[in-house]
């Protein structure tokens, strides 16, 4: 009886010694650290018709010296971009107040001192910077002194490069999309075995591509290396000053007061006064400014909807008769081939958005973009105000606008029937506005050290595997033992 009994007792016995193994085995016993508390950075993205201030926060422990940054809050700073205070300099730093004192809020208070915070001027400040630097600097003084008064740690207020503002976008663009990195379900970081997209950006005063290529960039000015989570990138990237699309209007308005009496790219029936202030005060339309000029004097100007004036009033913004290279965009700029899937944002956006949405017309060839945009052109202002009365203020221009878009990619990219399809023309990724901001977060969080972590204790992963092995053993050996007792106990009973 006592023999039987052991017999039981052993295996159930063994079975518990392994259970409490493999228990034990949560308990750590190594020096491991604690994650630490999220880390915050603050973006604020002055361009050229507003400023944005972006919020990201990213944990310390960072993936091959890239922050894993992700969207914390954001704020519109009313007004225009910073370039607009070029009168006015201490209204530039008076202007970010209110979202300045929003991101003491959303930034923990632990936190403050060891934020950085940065401001990124684009194309606007650009042009300010070319026709008067005394200006430009004033007006960056003035933010400098605003944003030195918060308690976060200002790493300084600077004007981006076109550069810059192409490769940033393209980074945002991507990470966006996972093509960097992504969090695998086993809850793990991986990267992900696929290519890159094109980015495409149309701000207020320039407009940029970027995408990577295999193809040899014949003008070093349009190649940057790159190196994100472990792997390098080769792209090409160029920004056109003036082709943003302020300034684009701008151009086209002056183009209309030099040889028209009235303006083919308004639809017929809209009617308004233009400043001649407006017009010519930028860098951009210096080549039509009159040499004599009342800059207060105002003239009145109505559209005639011509969809063929209006065509080659936007053709005569590019040049396509000379290039040094074996192939250029327009304006004797390189381009390599277009190639992969592209994503265009900001006013490639919302012009093809206004085609689809609010014309309800298909755009997902050249051929189908064109005859959308002429029949936006030949529509009335009376049928325009009909269609969408909240984008009064911006009705009249959609015409130029998307008129610009197609000439801009067809003939001046080189999107084709065959590669125009993969372009995507996208407000956001997932919650997040694509832009420069974020690819600026991130390629700056490589300067940002990591934070100490609180010590525990943890198993080595070698001994721990090893040890997980052995418990689950001694607990199968238990289990045969059971079995072989219990097929015995049953031939004794069936005796």
């Amino acid at each position: 009886m006592a023999r039987k009994v052991l017999a039981v007792l052993l295996p159930l016995l063994l079975c518990l010694a392994g259970l409490t193994g493999l228990l034990l085995l949560c308990i750590p016993t190594r020096d491991v650290r604690e994650p630490p508390a999220f880390k915050y950075g603050i973006v604020l993205d002055a361009g050229s018709s507003h400023t944005s201030m972006f919020i990201y926060k990213w944990p310390a422990d960072k993936e091959n010296d890239t922050g894993i940054v992700s969207q914390h809050s954001m704020c519109n700073v009313h007004g225009g971009g910073i370039s607009s205070y070029a009168e006015d300099p201490p209204g530039a730093g008076r202007s970010l107040v209110d979202c300045l004192n929003q991101a003491i809020e959303d930034v923990p208070k632990e936190r403050h001192s060891v934020t950085p915070l940065y401001l990124g001027a684009t194309a606007g400040m650009r042009l300010l910077n070319l026709t008067s630097p005394a200006a430009s600097d004033s007006v960056l003084s003035s933010v400098t002194e605003t944003l030195t008064q918060y308690p976060f740690d200002f790493r300084g207020a600077r004007i981006l490069s076109g550069q810059d503002e192409g490769v940033f976008g393209w980074i945002t663009a991507n990470y966006l999309l996972e093509n960097f990195i992504k969090y695998g379900w086993i809850g793990q970081w991986i990267r992900p075995r696929k290519g890159t997209v094109g980015a495409m950006d149309l701000g207020g005063a320039s407009t940029q591509i970027t995408f990577e290529t295999d193809r040899q960039i014949e003008d070093p000015a349009n190649e940057v290396k790159l190196q994100l989570y472990g792997q390098s990138y080769r792209v090409y990237t160029h920004s056109f000053l003036c082709y943003g699309r302020d300034q684009i209007l701008k151009r086209l308005l002056a183009g209309v007061l030099q040889r028209y009496n009235s303006h083919p790219c308004w639809p017929k029936g809209y009617q308004t006064k233009v400043l001649l202030k407006d017009v010519y005060t930028s860098p951009c339309t210096s080549a039509l400014r009159p040499q004599h000029y009342d800059d207060n004097a105002k003239t009145t100007l109505s559209g005639s909807g011509d969809p063929i004036l209006c065509q080659q009033l936007v053709s005569d913004l590019f040049n396509f008769s000379s290039c040094s290279f074996s192939r250029c965009s327009f304006n004797s700029i390189f381009q390599p081939p277009v190639a992969g899937n592209f994503i265009a944002f900001s006013a490639f956006y919302y012009t093809v958005n206004f085609l689809q949405k609010t014309m309800k017309l298909p755009v997902t060839s050249p051929e189908e973009l064109g005859a959308a945009t002429k029949a936006l052109c030949n529509e009335s202002w009376e049928k325009l105000l009909a269609r969408d009365s909240k984008e009064e203020a911006r009705l009249a221009d959609y015409c130029a606008c998307a008129t610009f878009v197609s000439q801009l990619l067809v003939q001046g990219y080189k999107f084709d029937e065959d590669i125009f399809p993969s372009i995507a023309f996208q407000k956001k990724a997932g919650d997040t506005s694509i832009g420069w901001a974020l690819g600026y977060m991130l390629n700056l969080t490589n300067m940002i050290p990591p934070d100490h972590r609180n010590f525990y204790k943890s198993t080595d992963y070698g001994s721990w595997v090893v040890l997980i092995l052995l418990f689950i053993m001694v607990i199968l050996i238990a289990l045969a033992m059971l079995f072989c007792f219990a097929h015995s106990f049953k031939s004794q009973t069936a005796i």
